[in-house]
């Protein structure tokens, strides 16, 4: 028997540190724990939270960019619960964002849709109002 609790966090290296921690705070609604500057590696490290959620949102100098499409192998994406997914297409494209279509879950009969963060990193919106 496994003794994990639950998923902690998702690390993301960003391109543009300003750029995405706006994105994840000002149009996804995340809340900042805490914020540091790692001047041994010339990093950013912010901690952000929205509940049951956890990211990490980090810089480095000269990463490379993440081979994502077509279904590179490793993350695929991130995916995040709303209630009302229409209210939240809506909200992301009054941002400037693009979403797909809305497509239902052949399995669960949930309608989910993608979108991109600004580096291109696959985002869901899986609605679970509905059954």
């Amino acid at each position: 028997m496994s003794g994990l609790t639950g998923l902690h966090h998702v690390a993301i290296i960003a391109s543009d540190y300003d750029r995405s921690k706006a994105f994840y705070v000002d149009v996804l609604g995340f809340t900042i724990l805490r914020e540091v500057w790692r001047a041994e590696r010339r990093s950013w490290k912010c901690d952000l939270t929205l509940p049951g959620a956890q990211i990490e949102l980090f810089t480095f100098p000269g990463a490379p960019a993440r081979p994502s499409r077509p279904e590179a192998m490793g993350l695929r994406h991130l995916a995040f619960t709303v209630d009302d997914i229409d209210a939240e297409v809506t909200r992301l494209t009054r941002h400037g964002i693009a979403c797909e279509p809305v497509r239902v879950d052949e399995h669960t009969g949930q309608r989910f849709t993608f979108f991109a963060d600004p580096d291109d990193l696959p985002l869901e919106l899986y609605e679970t109002r509905r059954a």
